[in-house]
């Protein structure tokens, strides 16, 4: 019996999106536990201030992702560009494996290029800015280092600037840059790459240096519904959760 290896992305979980959560959980309880493995590439959550944050629906979606682990079904996961401050402790809860920001994997027998997608919108230049420096030890240390509550309030402040400065922006500059693509593609000796962030899903097929390259964009999860992409030894396909 085949056992889909699982890609999914941007559920941007919180208390205020039960919907969704409830979805995950449903998920990770079900369709989850028959898979050979599941990728999670990035902004599972909303936010994240932290690894010692226990209010809802943290303390539920780590005792479901221990328990998908526990029983068989091995979990990885990429920081996205709203869950970067998750860490090692939230690693050590809950089993999960976490990736670095560009990972290449076996994918049957393809080298596959994962990535959360956030590093492809170089046009973003100011996003791009930011980035750079909230990866910093310093910058990370400054933030884990406030009360929770004060993190609370900065993460409310930092979703509606989000908003606001995403109105102000033309969409093609928080699309991915083609270059970039093929150039980090390149560099990693891959023909495939799988990403999210940008909620605009996808099947993209180009060339790299007289080669047939693809890049799969993976959708964003709503309060209508959420999708999967699946990969099995006959092939892909997308399914809605």
């Amino acid at each position: 019996m085949n056992q889909d290896i699982l890609f999914i992305s941007d559920l941007h979980l919180s208390l205020g999106k039960p919907a969704i959560t409830r979805r995950f959980l449903n998920f990770l309880a079900t369709r989850a536990r028959s898979a050979q493995a599941l990728y999670i590439l990035g902004d599972l959550f909303d936010a994240w201030i932290g690894d010692d944050d226990n209010t809802p629906p943290n303390p539920a979606i780590r005792s479901a992702i221990q328990s998908v682990i526990g029983q068989g079904t091995p979990i990885f996961l990429q920081v996205g560009n709203r869950d970067f401050l998750l860490g090692p402790h939230f690693a050590a809860q809950t089993g999960i494996a976490l990736l670095p920001d560009l990972a290449v994997i076996d994918l049957l027998g393809t080298p596959t290029l994962l990535m959360h997608g956030d590093l492809l919108c170089t046009d973003d230049v100011a996003y791009q800015r930011f980035r750079s420096l909230s990866r910093t030890a310093e910058w990370r240390q400054n933030v884990l280092g406030k009360p929770l509550w004060l993190r609370h309030l900065a993460a409310r402040g930092y979703r509606l600037r989000s908003v606001w400065h995403k109105r102000k922006k033309s969409p093609d500059i928080m699309d991915v840059n083609p270059d970039t693509v093929i150039t980090t593609m390149r560099a990693h000796n891959c023909l495939r790459l799988i990403h999210g962030h940008t909620h605009r899903p996808a099947r993209h097929t180009f060339t790299i240096d007289q080669q047939a390259a693809e890049r799969f964009v993976l959708a964003d999860w709503n309060n209508h519904a959420g999708e999967v992409l699946c990969w099995r030894t006959a092939g892909w396909h997308r399914e809605v959760v």
